[in-house]
């Protein structure tokens, strides 16, 4: 029996040892009795410093009141994802987010754990994004008419029926001040459209502050989008979140369903009524943002998987456009081609003249599944390495020339140079991608397609 328990301590311990979180226990006393390695790099210190020690000894800048260890020794009640801020005994400054639980045995509390997640380092990130979105106001508190976005809608080169149609929709748009919701894969372009919608609407001239939701954890970009008040919690100090910063201008939202369900209600608030609480705080303060939001999945399955809140989706759905994948516009895959090839030939100081034909059908045919974003990194690395003056098979990155078809394949289909072939293709290639975005709907397609009901019946008929 006694050889049994020291396994299973021995097992535990291992088992302790290899997390890859902080895990911090004490007694009812409020002495250390177990504190791993990560936990130790997380707080600046060696585990000999703390363990067996009490926690106020090792963490002298803590008391009673706001360590949670101590506090849920007293209550006996789980505190979960508690932000604490404290300095070590080198006087270092801890950003942490806490889960403690207490421990119990026999329905009596002998202890507390501690699951503790390091964020000092995001923190510093995000108070510096902070500090230089602060940078876009001049001195005086006015706001600079330096352009804020790199993009327009001229930039979103198509020659895609249904994407040109998109545009000008947003172009008429973007004179509203109403919240538009904007979903495509990752990719296809969202920030650069959010950016013409910027641009052609009367907020020009005010900020434009983008903010992805899920590079920040859940406690952090609370306090990031509303700011915080001094006293909010240990450490805290009075600092404008990212609602206040986009005051008289747009703040993009991107990935809007990785946001806590919970941030979300406070979301629809602030876009509700204009009115915005810093973290702490018990006043609001009115601001006047025009807010955009992006996804990478369509907002009808987020809504089916609760990662989005239904009220705020009719909220954001006022204006919605949903950008097409590459392979649904193939159309403008070679025309792309030879933008990114005059882009980087001037960047490389290169002199590509274009793309073998043989690429070319291999462009076509690729799902790219990176979309406009993988095209342009694959004829980034294809200039980069060529030596002729067309871009080849050969240039093709590695993992492109194990997923094409056989060379025997390509030289098969770029055999036929007809026009008339050629053509043809495209048109059904076009047919087909209406259909599915109408979802089988031929008064829908057509409109798409911009021809009439009867032309599309008529050639679709033909093609079967």
């Amino acid at each position: 029996m006694v050889l049994f328990t020291a396994l299973t301590q021995e097992v535990l311990a291992a088992i302790l040892k290899s997390i890859d979180e902080g895990i911090h226990v004490v007694n009812t006393e409020g002495k250390t009795i177990y504190y791993n390695e990560v936990a130790a790099r997380h707080d600046g210190m060696e585990v000999e410093e703390v363990l067996g020690k009490h926690l106020l000894d090792a963490f002298p800048s803590l008391t009673v009141d706001s360590s949670t260890l101590l506090k849920v020794i007293q209550t006996s009640k789980p505190i979960y994802h508690q932000t604490q801020v404290y300095l070590n005994l080198h006087g270092t400054r801890i950003d942490t987010i806490n889960t403690t639980l207490p421990i119990f045995l026999d329905g009596i509390i002998i202890g507390a754990v501690e699951i503790a997640k390091d964020y000092s380092r995001m923190k510093l990130l995000a108070e510096r994004l902070l500090d230089l979105q602060k940078g876009l106001k001049k001195k005086d508190g006015s706001k600079k008419t330096t352009k804020q976005v790199h993009y327009t809608f001229n930039d979103l080169k198509t020659v895609n029926p249904v994407l040109i149609r998109l545009k000008d929709e947003a172009k008429k748009f973007s004179k509203s001040d109403s919240p538009i919701l904007v979903y495509g894969e990752s990719g296809t372009g969202k920030e650069l459209f959010v950016q013409g919608v910027h641009h052609e609407s009367s907020r020009r001239n005010g900020p434009f502050i983008a903010q992805n939701c899920a590079a920040i954890p859940e406690t952090l970009l609370e306090s990031m989008l509303f700011g915080t008040a001094k006293g909010s919690y240990t450490g805290a100090v009075e600092r404008k979140g990212l609602f206040e910063l986009a005051d008289g201008g747009t703040l993009f939202l991107d990935e809007l369903h990785t946001m806590p369900i919970e941030l979300q209600a406070k979301l629809l608030r602030v876009i509700e009524d204009g009115m915005v609480r810093r973290v702490g705080s018990t006043e609001s303060n009115m601001v006047n943002v025009r807010v955009i939001a992006a996804m990478n999945m369509q907002p009808i399955k987020a809504l089916q998987e609760q990662k989005l809140r239904s009220d705020l989706y009719y909220r954001l759905n006022v204006f919605t456009f949903a950008l097409l994948p590459l392979r649904e516009r193939k159309e403008d895959i070679l025309l792309l081609t030879e933008l990114f090839i005059r882009f980087f030939n001037e960047k490389c100081s290169k002199r590509i003249q274009g793309v073998e034909q043989k690429i070319n059908q291999f462009f076509l045919e690729y799902e790219w599944p990176g979309n406009v974003r993988e095209l342009k990194h694959t004829i980034e690395y294809m200039v980069n390495i060529c030596e002729g003056e067309r871009l080849g098979y050969e240039d093709l990155p590695i993992m492109l020339r194990q997923s094409s078809p056989s060379m025997e394949q390509i030289n098969r289909k770029t055999e036929s140079l007809s026009l008339r072939k050629n053509v043809e293709e495209l048109e059904k290639s076009l047919l087909m991608a209406a259909l599915e975005q109408a979802e089988g709907n031929i008064n829908q397609a057509a409109k798409l397609l911009e021809i009439p009901r009867q032309t599309l019946q008529y050639k679709l008929k033909k093609m079967t």
